[in-house]
């Protein structure tokens, strides 16, 4: 017999071999290291509360030994479900969104979902082609969260029996999950604690017009006043559009003014952050000068100097909230014609940009 050597390519071909003859690694497989039943891994691996938790840790230390993945496509065509939410929102680059986002894909992570996720314009086209989109990868249900969507825009997205929840639309849509933010407590909170601040000269900085939540917030703030019989002179209210630079414009046009406000209170955080920082540029301090107070509460209100004073608006909570009427929305047997409300109530958060107010 002749003596071959072996070639390092040789021993990489039976090297090869060796991990070809290995067992295929599926929910049998697993079974049989596990010693218990294919019911009992497919119960584990999807987190079933009912599974004894020791044998549910036997399972996941034998998936977790052998790198298993789940195949959730086939998963998907046995359960009808893709175990997928979509969210979409109108822009990443405000961080109320992109916080909001954060906190739903967390949530949704605990729960052994995945997330899709979307920005849209409030432009119908846009949001058509973006539901279409997650209806088309078969999504368990949307969350549109999108301040500014109206019954019109809702009715026309091509959704077919898919539980959908919306953000503090105008009306109540028809088989929709529609979550109402209270602006009405925080806003008044707010007016109350410049008030007793003894500030009587307030201004309003609001956002885009064609939003519906620029309308609630704006009535909010003239109740507020009323309710505590201070006057609005037409010229402080201002038209913003929640951005940094919009709230420095507002700020500049406030100042151009005869009698100044002593106050203002602005739409959302961003616009209140614009108003800081013209300030800063004009020599106005805050809170000693102007006091400011913002709306929705980004992590970056805490890092402002000095601290802004807002209105909260969890985005947890309203994460939650989306979250919570999704998986009740994948539980109904009945047709998807049933309307349901969910509400968030504003609140204020008291930081370094508001203080006592010069004696009229």
């Amino acid at each position: 017999m002749l003596n071959r050597a072996i070639t390092p390519t040789a021993v990489r071909v039976r090297r090869c071999r060796r991990k070809l003859a290995q067992p295929t690694m599926n929910i049998k497989e697993i079974a049989k290291r596990a010693g218990v039943s294919t019911a009992t891994v497919s119960r584990a691996i999807n987190r079933i509360p009912t599974v004894d938790p020791h044998l549910a840790k036997r399972v996941l230390k034998v998936v977790d030994e052998i790198g298993y993945y789940p195949d959730k496509q086939a998963r998907a065509l046995v359960s009808g479900q893709s175990g997928i939410f979509g969210i979409i929102v109108s822009e990443l680059t405000n961080p109320f969104f992109s916080e909001v986002v954060q906190a739903f894909e967390q949530i949704a992570a605990r729960n052994n979902l995945e997330l899709l996720l979307s920005s849209a314009a409030h432009e119908r086209k846009e949001m058509e082609t973006a539901v279409r989109r997650m209806i088309e990868r078969r999504v368990d249900g949307i969350a549109i969260l999108s301040f500014g969507m109206d019954e019109l825009l809702i009715e026309s997205l091509p959704v077919r029996h898919v539980p959908l929840v919306v953000l503090d639309t105008g009306s109540q849509p028809s088989g929709v999950a529609n979550i109402r933010i209270d602006y009405q407590h925080g806003i008044r909170q707010a007016v109350q604690h410049l008030a007793a601040l003894r500030h009587s000269r307030i201004a309003f900085v609001a956002g885009p017009p064609d939003l519906n939540c620029t309308l609630a917030r704006r009535r909010a703030f003239e109740q507020a006043m009323q309710e505590i019989r201070l006057p609005i002179p037409p010229e402080f209210i201002v038209v913003g559009d929640h951005t940094i630079e919009g709230g420095m414009q507002a700020l500049k046009t406030l100042a151009t003014l005869p009698l100044r406000p002593t106050a203002v209170l602005c739409s959302n955080d961003m616009t209140a952050i614009g108003v800081l920082r013209q300030a800063a540029d004009s020599g106005i301090t805050v809170p000693n000068e102007l006091s400011v107070v913002g709306l929705d509460d980004i992590r970056l209100a805490q890092f402002t100097t000095p601290p802004l004073t807002t209105v909260q608006i969890s985005q947890v909570e309203l994460a939650a909230l989306a979250f919570g009427a999704l998986i009740e929305g994948t539980k109904k047997d009945e047709s998807i014609s049933s309307t349901h409300q969910y509400a968030l109530t504003s609140r204020l958060v008291l930081r370094g940009t508001t203080m006592l107010g010069r004696t009229e």
